[in-house]
C-alpha cells in the first residue's frame, strides 16, 4: 500500500492556487493462454507521483516516475512554476475554482497480492477442463487477469483521500467451425471488482458458465444472418449499457460538449422517450454498490452521481471543476487519470439506464418479426451520437418467440434519434465491467442497464 508521504507537503502549496498531489500505483497481473500455450505472464507495477496547479486559468503539471518525499517536492515545485509561467504567458484571467468543502475521505483496505503462479495454474485449469469437455473446438483462448489502481489524493481543498480499486477477469473465446468451414467465436468475461482470489475460489465454480458460452456457441454455428433494415429488436442490458456509455455517455462529457457534441444544443431538451432515464453513477445504484465504485477524484471532488437524462429530457453533463465552472454546473468527481504521469480528464464511472417495469419475457412476446440481442465485442460513436456496435449473440423473434441464433452483425443508428423509439423497458438491469473506456488514456469503467424494446438499423449478411 502507498504510505502517506504526501499531506506533510501541504504546507508546500502556493498560496492563491489550486494545488493536486497525487502518487499513484498501478498494478496489473495476467496469464494468457492460446489453445493451452501460455502466450503472456504479465506482473507489473507502474509508480509515481504528479502535481498539478491551477492558476489564472491555466493549468501547470508535472509527474516523477518515483514515489519519494523528495519527488513529491519537485514535481510540486515545478507544477507551480509551470503555472506561473503558463499565467503570465498565456493565462487568461479566468478567476480561481469555486471553493469545495474540505473532506477527507478514510484510508482503504490493502490488498493481498497473490503470486503469480495463481493465474496460470487457474487458465490452465479452466484450459484443461474445455479441452477434455469439447474436443471439436477450432481454438480456445482463456485470460486471468487482475489489475488495480491506488492513489493518494491531497488537494489544497475539496477532499482528500485515498483510492484503491482493484478488479479480476477471466476471458474466455472459444472459437467453433460451421458446415460450410467458417469459424465462428464466442467470447465471455467473468468476474468484477475485488481481486482474484476472491473472485475465483474454486475453479470448478466457473465450469457451468464454461459450458453455458459452449452451448451459444453451437447455437451460433447453426445460426442465420439477420435481414437487413431497420427492425424492432430488444437490446439486452449489455448492448443498452454499451449504447449509453458509447453513444450517449460520450456525448455529454463536458470538455465534448465544449468540443461541438451535439450535446450541446440539447441541453433541457427531449432527446430520448419518456421511459428512459439515465444516470452516471459514483458508487451506488439502485441500492447496491456499482460494479466500480468511485468515491473521489483526482481533482479531490467527491464522487456524487450525474443525471444526464431524466424521462427523455437532457439535463446536465459529467464535469471537471474547470469545465462545471464554464456551465454553472456542480462537479460529481468526474476527473480521473489512467498513470501518474497522465492529467485527469472527464471520464464516465458507472453509466446506466434506469430499470423500467416490463418482463423481458413480455418484451420478447410483443414482437413479431424482429431480434433478441445480448451481447457485442465492440462498438463505435463520434460525438454526433451516431453509433456502429457489433453483435455477437442474438436471436430471430417471430411471432414473440425465440428462434435461430444470429450470426456476427452489427447495429447502427443516431443515439438521440433511436432513443425515442424506446417503448417498452425491463425490470432488471445487467453490468459489465471487464473493458476499458479508450478516451486518450484507458480506463475502467462499468457499464450497464435495462433490455430496451426500439428500432434500430441492423446489418445482413
Amino acid at each position: 500500500m502507498l504510505q502517506d508521504i504526501l499531506t506533510d507537503k501541504k504546507a508546500l502549496f502556493a498560496d492563491g492556487a489550486h494545488t493536486e498531489l497525487r502518487g499513484q500505483n498501478n498494478r496489473t497481473r495476467r496469464a494468457v493462454l492460446l489453445n493451452g500455450a501460455l502466450m503472456g505472464n504479465v506482473r507489473s507495477d507502474v509508480s509515481g507521483v504528479s502535481a498539478r496547479v491551477y492558476e489564472g486559468g491555466v493549468y501547470g503539471f508535472s509527474s516523477m516516475a518515483e514515489y519519494t518525499g523528495e519527488a513529491a517536492e519537485m514535481v510540486l515545485k515545478a507544477a507551480t512554476e509551470n503555472a506561473a509561467f503558463m499565467n503570465k504567458h498565456a493565462g487568461i484571467g479566468k478567476p480561481a475554482l469555486p471553493k469545495m468543502a474540505l473532506k477527507q475521505m478514510p484510508t482503504q483496505e490493502d490488498i493481498k497480492d497473490a503470486e503469480q503462479k495463481l493465474y496460470v495454474d487457474f487458465a490452465r485449469e479452466a484450459d484443461a477442463y474445455i479441452t477434455k469437455k469439447y474436443p471439436n473446438l477450432v481454438s480456445r483462448t482463456i485470460v486471468a487477469m487482475e489489475d488495480s489502481m491506488e492513489k493518494l489524493i491531497v488537494t489544497s481543498d475539496g477532499a482528500s483521500g485515498h483510492i484503491l480499486a482493484p478488479r479480476s477477469y477471466m476471458y474466455v473465446v472459444l472459437t467453433a467451425q460451421t458446415d460450410a468451414g467458417t469459424p465462428v467465436e464466442l467470447f465471455q468475461a467473468f468476474g468484477g471488482s475485488g481481486v482474484f482470489g476472491d473472485n475465483f475460489a474454486d475453479p470448478t465454480k466457473l465450469h457451468v458458465e464454461i459450458d453455458d458460452l459452449y452451448e451459444k456457441l453451437m447455437q451460433k454455428r447453426e445460426g442465420v444472418y439477420a435481414d437487413a433494415g431497420e427492425k424492432t429488436v430488444i437490446l439486452d442490458g449489455m448492448m443498452s449499457g454499451m449504447l449509453s456509455h458509447e453513444a450517449v455517455g460520450h456525448t455529454v462529457e463536458a470538455d465534448l460538449v465544449l468540443g461541438g457534441s451535439v450535446a450541446g444544443p440539447c441541453l433541457n431538451k427531449r432527446v430520448a422517450s419518456d421511459l428512459v432515464t439515465l444516470t452516471d453513477f459514483a458508487h451506488t445504484a439502485f441500492g447496491e454498490k456499482c460494479p466500480l465504485p468511485v468515491y473521489i477524484d483526482d481533482e479531490g471532488t467527491e464522487a456524487t452521481d450525474s443525471p444526464l437524462i431524466v424521462n427523455g429530457i437532457l439535463t446536465g453533463y459529467m464535469n471537471s471543476r474547470e469545465s462545471a465552472q464554464h456551465f454553472g454546473m456542480t462537479p460529481q468527481g468526474n476527473a480521473r487519470a489512467w498513470l501518474f504521469q497522465d492529467e485527469p480528464l472527464i471520464r464516465m464511472r458507472n453509466t446506466s439506464i434506469h430499470p423500467g417495469k416490463d418482463k423481458l419475457e413480455d418484451m420478447i412476446a410483443s414482437v413479431d418479426d424482429g431480434y433478441y440481442l445480448i451481447q457485442s465485442n465492440n462498438g463505435q460513436a463520434d460525438t454526433t451520437g451516431e453509433f456502429m456496435f457489433g453483435v455477437t449473440m442474438g436471436y430471430e423473434i417471430k411471432n414473440g418467440k425465440l428462434g435461430k441464433a444470429l450470426l456476427d452483425t452489427t447495429i447502427s443508428g443516431v443515439a438521440f434519434e433511436m432513443l425515442k423509439t424506446v417503448d417498452m423497458v425491463s425490470d432488471k438491469v445487467v453490468w459489465v465491467s471487464s473493458g476499458m473506456c479508450g478516451k486518450k488514456q484507458p480506463m475502467p469503467v462499468g457499464m450497464g442497464g435495462p433490455a430496451l424494446r426500439c428500432k434500430v438499423k441492423i446489418g445482413g449478411r
